[in-house]
């Protein structure tokens, strides 16, 4: 499908997430997050469960895309892996989302049981649909019990009797693209420094390896948009003029143009934190339809320079104002960029994940005698730190 879009593009409102609750996944044994905004800054001390968070959403996203609960619980280790503390701990992942849409809240839940040999079954999936101004909350409507797949996404193609569709394809709908990007593998074996089909394009994938593919789409369909990608880059590395891309029997290498002279540079010869950059700045410069409905990162500042840190966290902000981002870091830098009333804190007590949300209340004094939240952070007065 082509990208239909204008430099004056202005996208559509979408859903959002307004809150979460879940119990029993990972280290997450019951943890909560209200009125969550549209850029949400995960801190805390390594093993704090920043991932696990991030994870929940992709579990949610395989559920939901194509039925394949299964398949992801085989690729993280098994279902007693997913258990916190194991099956002998928690016998149960529960969960409830909340999906605020201009009409009213959309909500789901589930609750997954362990099974033999060793996976999860569904004990309970429900869904319902709260019209605004009206006082009271609607009647759930289950999908029965006993199942190994998500029963939302029958219910979401209207092949579920009883239940409301249009519901089940909101749901649906913002949970399908919920992918963690995590740009890290820059090894000789990464998927950056491979071949791409260029048919791979339809959005980035969460390691960024069809990068080139993305790019040469862009290149042909958004010149605009490939453009002011290549000038971002431009700004932080100032040898790079644009990228060099070729398709040759369906497959494209990802290769950049140094400024002032015709040599061409391929992936294998382009530093780490220059090949994560590039998946980066694509990332946040997506046309709407190529964008997630939700984006995740994971640690977007891993070796990058200070001012490339400084400038995904403005790509990130303002990509804030049209979607949902959730993003876990180690920066302060990164942190400094955003409001405290964004941040959460995550803590590790006796192997369980303690969220906390911060006010700007709370912190005032320090606020007002100029400290950054990244100085709070590190100073520890914000806790989450080692």
């Amino acid at each position: 499908m082509a990208v239909r879009e204008h430099p004056a593009h202005q996208a559509a409102a979408t859903p959002a997430l307004e809150s979460i609750q879940i119990r029993g996944f990972r280290s997450l044994a019951d943890v909560q997050l209200d009125a969550l905004p549209n850029v949400t800054v995960l801190i805390g001390a390594n093993g704090s469960g920043k991932s696990n968070l991030l994870h929940f959403f992709e579990m949610c996203s395989w559920m939901v895309r194509s039925g394949k609960l299964a398949e992801f619980v085989a690729r993280q280790g098994g279902a007693d892996d997913q258990l916190f503390g194991g099956r002998e701990v928690t016998p149960l992942i529960e969960a409830s989302i909340s999906i605020r849409t201009e009409q009213g809240r959309n909500d789901y839940r589930f609750s997954l049981a362990w099974a033999q040999p060793d996976r999860l079954i569904f004990l309970d999936e429900s869904f319902r649909f709260s019209r605004s101004g009206f006082p009271a909350e609607a009647d759930w409507q289950s999908v029965g019990s006993a199942h190994s797949e998500a029963r939302l996404v029958e219910a979401a193609l209207d092949r579920y009797s009883g239940v409301n569709p249009t519901t089940a394809r909101t749901i649906r709908y913002l949970l399908s693209s919920c992918a963690v990007h995590q740009f890290h593998d820059t090894s000789e074996r990464s998927r950056f420094k491979q071949l791409w089909d260029v048919d791979d394009c339809r959005q980035l994938r969460s390691d960024g390896g069809n990068l080139a593919a993305v790019l040469l789409r862009l290149e042909r369909e958004a010149p605009w948009r490939y453009e002011l990608i290549c000038r971002q880059i431009a700004r932080i590395l100032p040898r790079f003029d644009r990228f060099d891309l070729v398709e040759q029997y369906g497959k494209v290498a990802l290769r950049w143009q140094r400024k002032g002279g015709g040599k061409t540079y391929g992936a294998h010869l382009t530093s780490d934190g220059s090949l994560r950059f590039f998946a980066l700045v694509t990332l946040l410069n997506l046309p709407e339809e190529m964008m997630p409905n939700v984006v995740l990162l994971d640690e977007p500042e891993l070796g990058l320079h200070p001012a490339a840190v400084e400038l995904i966290g403005h790509m990130i902000a303002k990509v804030g104002h049209d979607r949902q981002v959730i993003l876990a870091t180690q920066s302060p830098a990164l942190v400094d960029l955003f409001d405290l009333e964004q941040i959460v804190v995550l803590d590790l007590d006796d192997g369980r994940t303690i969220c906390r949300q911060l006010s700007r209340d709370e912190y005032r004094g320090w606020l007002e005698d100029d400290y950054t939240a990244g100085e709070l952070w590190n100073m520890n007065v914000l806790e989450g730190r080692p």
